[in-house]
C-alpha cells in the first residue's frame, strides 16, 4: 500500500521534473541529435537522483513533513541568463566530425574546437558550480537559525495571501499542460473529482493475504486513497486507445498531437538501462560571479516559498503550525540537498506544491509513503528506462491533474483567514493589495523581460527573480503592511492562531501537544542542545525566556517601575 501511494506522488512530480532538460536543452546546446538526446536523457536521470535522495532527507532529518522536493523552477530565469550571456552563445554550425566518437564539432566562442558532449557539459559545469556555492548559503541561513528571525514576522495574515498566491500563480503551468487537448483534460478533472469527493468513501473488496487469515477479501477505498493514480491509468489507457486507432491527428501542427501516447517512445528507446549520477560526473564544476549572484537571489526566493508550503503542508496534515527549529531544519537540509544537487544536477531542488495538494485529495500524510517516493524516484534515476516510462505520459494528463489539485493549495491559504477579524477593514486591504499585487507585477515581469535596468547586471537579476516570484512579492507586501499598520493582535489573528497551536499559555504540556511530529526520531535531550537552532531545546529557551521578560514588564508595569531598567 505504502509502495502505490508513493508510486501516485512520483506520477504527480515525474513530468515536472523532466520539463526541465526540455527548457534548458536549447540554451546548453542541447542539439536535437544523438548528443543531445543522449544529454537529456542523463540530465533526466540526475534530476530524479537528486530529488528522491533530498525527498528522504526532508522527511527524515528536515521538516519531518510530507513533502517532495523536486527542481526548482525559480532557477529558470537566472539560468537562462547565465547562459545568454556572449561566452556560453551556441554555435549556429558544426565545422566537423569527431572520427573516435562520430559526434559533430563545433567551434565553441573561446575559438576551441569541441566535441558536441564538451560543448553542453561545459555550460553545465558552469551551472552547477554557481548553483553549489549559492546554495551554500541557504544552507548557513538554515543550520544559523536566521530563518527564526523571519519566522517571527509571519502571522495568519501573512501567510494566507502567500500560500494562496502558490496555487494561483501555479495556473499557467496548469493550462499549458492541459491546452493539448482539452477533451482529455476535462475527463481528467472529472475523474479526479468523482474519485475523490464522490466514491471517496466507497469500499471494494480486493483479494488480500495475512499469515492468520490466509487469502480473503478485505474492504478498501481505492477511490479515496487512489484517485490520482486511477485517473492517471485510466486517462493514459484512453488516449492509448485514440492513438492506435488514429482518432488523435498525427500531425505535431494540429491540436489534439499532444495527447497522443507514441510521441515520446523515442525516450524509452534511446535511454540507457543503467546510469549511476556522482558529483562531477560532467567534470569539475565551474564558478562565475554573474551565475552565484543570479543563483543566489533564486534560493532566496525558493526559501520563502518553501517556508510557505511548510505552513500549507502542515494545515492539510492537521499537524500544528511548524515551529521554528523544524523551519530552520526544513530550509537547512533544502539547502543541503542544493548543494548536493548542484554538483550532480545542475538544478536545485525546492517544496513541491503539487504533491502537497494531493495529499489534500488522498487524505494520506504519512512520511512513510513519501520516504516511498523518495526511493521511488531515486531508482527512476538509476534505471533511466524506468524513469523514462514516466516521461511518456501525455501532457494534457498532467495538466487535468494540475487543474484538480492546485486550487485545493490556494484554498489552504485562505483557509488561515478563519483566525483573522475579516470585518475589519485593515485586513480587507492587507489581503486585497498583497492578492493583487502578487498576481499583476510577476505577470508583468514575465511579459516585459529585461524591463528592469539598473545599470549593473548583477542588481538587474536579483531584481527581476524577486520580482517575478508570486508567493515574495504577495508574502513581503503582506508581512510589510501586517507588521507596520496598526492593529491589535486579537484583530491580526495572532491569539487565535496561536491557541490552535497550543501555544497560546505558558504550560510547557500545552506547548508541546502535537509540536512533538516535528522533533527529530532520535533523542535530542543533549546538554549542548540548547545552543542548536535545529533542536527543540533552543526554541523552548527562547519561548520562556521571552516569558520571563512579559512576566517582568507586568510587575514593573503594577509598581510603576522604569521597564528598561527593570529588564
Amino acid at each position: 500500500m505504502c509502495i502505490w501511494l508513493g508510486l501516485q506522488h512520483c506520477l504527480l512530480c515525474a513530468t515536472s521534473i523532466a520539463l526541465l532538460p526540455i527548457v534548458f536543452g536549447p540554451s546548453m546546446c542541447m542539439f536535437d541529435d544523438d548528443v543531445g538526446y543522449q544529454a537529456k536523457i542523463m540530465f533526466t536521470s540526475s534530476l530524479y537522483f537528486v530529488s528522491g535522495i533530498s525527498t528522504i532527507l526532508q522527511c527524515t532529518l528536515g521538516s519531518r513533513l510530507p513533502i517532495v522536493q523536486g527542481t526548482t523552477f525559480t532557477l529558470i530565469a537566472p539560468v537562462i541568463a547565465v547562459l545568454s550571456l556572449p561566452h556560453n552563445e551556441c554555435p549556429n554550425t558544426n565545422v566537423g566530425i569527431n572520427n573516435e566518437t562520430g559526434h559533430f564539432l563545433y567551434n565553441d566562442t573561446n575559438g576551441d574546437v569541441v566535441d558536441g558532449v564538451e560543448l553542453w557539459q561545459r555550460r553545465m559545469r558552469e551551472i552547477q558550480g554557481s548553483l553549489s556555492v549559492a546554495s551554500i548559503t541557504e544552507f548557513l541561513i538554515g543550520v544559523t537559525g536566521a530563518t527564526t528571525f523571519i519566522v517571527r514576522f509571519v502571522g495568519p495574515m501573512t501567510i494566507a495571501p502567500a500560500i494562496a498566491l502558490i496555487g494561483l500563480d501555479l495556473f499557467a503551468v496548469a493550462y499549458h499542460e492541459a491546452e493539448g487537448h482539452w477533451g482529455i483534460a476535462m475527463f481528467v478533472i472529472f475523474a479526479v473529482t468523482l474519485f475523490s469527493q464522490y466514491l471517496n468513501n466507497v469500499q471494494v473488496p480486493i483479494p488480500w493475504f495475512d499469515k492468520k487469515r490466509k487469502w480473503h477479501l478485505k474492504r478498501t477505498k481505492p477511490f479515496g486513497l487512489f484517485p490520482v493514480l486511477v485517473t492517471i491509468i485510466l486517462a493514459y489507457v484512453l488516449c492509448h486507445i485514440l492513438t492506435v486507432t488514429n482518432v488523435l491527428p498525427d500531425d505535431p501542427a494540429v491540436p489534439g498531437y499532444a495527447a497522443r501516447t507514441d510521441t515520446k517512445s523515442h525516450v524509452v528507446q534511446n535511454s540507457p538501462w543503467f546510469y549511476f549520477p556522482y558529483p562531477g560526473h560532467w567534470g569539475l564544476p565551474i564558478v562565475s560571479g554573474a551565475g552565484f549572484v543570479g543563483m543566489s537571489v533564486a534560493v532566496f526566493a525558493g526559501i520563502v516559498e518553501s517556508i510557505g508550503d511548510y505552513y500549507a503542508c502542515a494545515k492539510l496534515v492537521g499537524a500544528p503550525p511548524p515551529p521554528p527549529h523544524a523551519v530552520t531544519r526544513g530550509i537547512m537540509m533544502e539547502g543541503l540537498g542544493c548543494v548536493f544537487a548542484g554538483f550532480v544536477s545542475g538544478s536545485g531542488t525546492t517544496s513541491y506544491s503539487n504533491n502537497i495538494a494531493a495529499i489534500g485529495i488522498t487524505k494520506v500524510a504519512s512520511r512513510r509513503v513519501l520516504i516511498a517516493t523518495g526511493i521511488i524516484l531515486t531508482l527512476m534515476g538509476v534505471f533511466c528506462k524506468f524513469g523514462a516510462i514516466f516521461v511518456t505520459i501525455p501532457t494534457p494528463i498532467i495538466g487535468g491533474i494540475f487543474c484538480a489539485t492546485f486550487g485545493m493549495i490556494g484554498a489552504v491559504g485562505i483557509s488561515m483567514l478563519q483566525f483573522v477579524d475579516m470585518n475589519s477593514p485593515r485586513n480587507q486591504y492587507i489581503l486585497g493589495f498583497s492578492l493583487f499585487m502578487g498576481l499583476v507585477i510577476p505577470e508583468w515581469m514575465k511579459a516585459n523581460p529585461g524591463s528592469i535596468e539598473t545599470g549593473a547586471v548583477f542588481l538587474n537579476q536579483t531584481i527581476a527573480v524577486l520580482l517575478e516570484t508570486a508567493t515574495f512579492v504577495g508574502g513581503f507586501s503582506a508581512a510589510l503592511l501586517d507588521n507596520t499598520v496598526p492593529g491589535t493582535l486579537e484583530e491580526r489573528g495572532i491569539i487565535a492562531w496561536k491557541k490552535s497551536s497550543g501555544d497560546a499559555t505558558g504550560d510547557d504540556d500545552n506547548f508541546e501537544v502535537g509540536k512533538e511530529s516535528y522533533n527529530l526520531p532520535f533523542s535530542t535531550n543533549w546538554r549542548f542542545a540548547k545552543f542548536f537552532p535545529i533542536f527543540p531545546q533552543f526554541d523552548k529557551q527562547i519561548r520562556f525566556g521571552e516569558e520571563e521578560q512579559n512576566h517582568n514588564t507586568e510587575a514593573a508595569q503594577l509598581f510603576d517601575i522604569d521597564v528598561e531598567t527593570t529588564c
